[in-house]
């Protein structure tokens, strides 16, 4: 198992009375050194506003903060946890995804889910569809944003989103970017990551609630003959859990290795005004088995 560090952005309020320029600084620093230390990856929230209440405080937008982070790093892989396919017309998504590729030396990675919170969409102006429509709208950018990452023009006619034979050049570096769905639901969220995705990202469940969903997990590709192993599972781990440190969280990240998730991405908040805070959960993640990138090779 792999673990990812989520940039800090502001969404969780661990900027609030930080100046923006104080704030981005360490934003950057803290990726500088997650890549130093041997995290696998960096990733950043889809957010406007922050949560749990939206608050005149920072929250820096998402694509600017990851090609930044793409600028002044070499290894670590790069996504969203996760996009919000209501936010962005899918084709550019898929545009600025293709993009990030090429900048970042072939390191992006989509990830994309339905969305859910309410108040940034109506505050930005999004209305606030139905959960069917939301859905609805995830498939067919999940449509769209392959074909558009794949060989040739991308055609495709569907009730949210739709492509006629548009360009995306480049579509890259490697020959196909990964795709990240990510959420809990079981029936409709699960059969998309089967379908259309290279991972499943679950979000903020325990270890045993984990090795509960992998066996549907399995079901869900089974029920379009697909090889369950070709579908890597992973955990948005809460920052809440991973705040409690020691033992408990050395605790928590084996036996998530133990269910037999591919990695965990978190957001180590304390980061934000505690240097060694990063340090302090790589060193717990050693002691959990997890396998950490040191001098360009893979330890643990």
């Amino acid at each position: 198992m792999k673990v990812g560090i989520i940039v800090p952005q502001g969404w969780t309020g661990e900027y609030a009375g930080v100046e923006p320029a104080q704030a981005w600084k360490r934003s950057l620093a803290v990726a500088r050194e997650a890549e130093q230390l041997g995290f696998e990856s960096l990733w950043v929230f889809d957010h406007f506003q922050t949560v749990p209440e939206p608050l005149d405080e920072i929250t820096f937008e998402s694509f600017t903060l990851l090609t930044a982070v793409a600028g002044i790093t070499n290894r670590v892989s790069l996504g969203h946890l996760v996009l919000c396919a209501g936010f962005r017309n899918p084709a550019l998504t898929a545009k600025m995804i293709s993009t990030l590729d090429v900048a970042s030396g072939g390191r992006a990675e989509v990830g994309i889910g339905a969305g859910w919170k309410q108040d940034e969409w109506e505050a930005y102006g999004y209305g606030f569809p139905s959960r069917g429509s939301r859905m609805g709208a995830l498939r067919d950018s999940l449509e769209v944003i392959r074909r558009m990452l794949h060989p040739g023009r991308a055609t495709y006619d569907g009730m949210y989103a739709s492509v006629a034979g548009a360009i995306n050049e480049p579509k890259g570096i490697r020959p196909t970017i990964p795709i990240l769905v990510g959420g809990n639901g079981r029936e409709v969220t699960w059969r998309l990551a089967a379908r259309y995705a290279d991972e499943l990202n679950l979000n903020q469940i325990s270890p045993d609630d984990a090795a509960a969903a992998l066996p549907v997990v399995r079901d869900r590709c089974a029920e379009i003959d697909r090889d369950p192993g070709t579908l890597a599972v992973s955990m948005h781990y809460s920052r809440h859990e991973a705040a409690k440190g020691g033992a408990e969280r050395v605790e928590t990240l084996a036996r998530y290795r133990e269910v037999g998730l591919s990695r965990v991405m978190v957001l180590v908040q304390d980061a934000v005004r505690d240097e060694a805070a990063l340090a302090a959960f790589a060193e717990d993640c050693v002691q959990a088995g997890v396998n950490m990138v040191r001098s360009g090779r893979e330890d643990g």
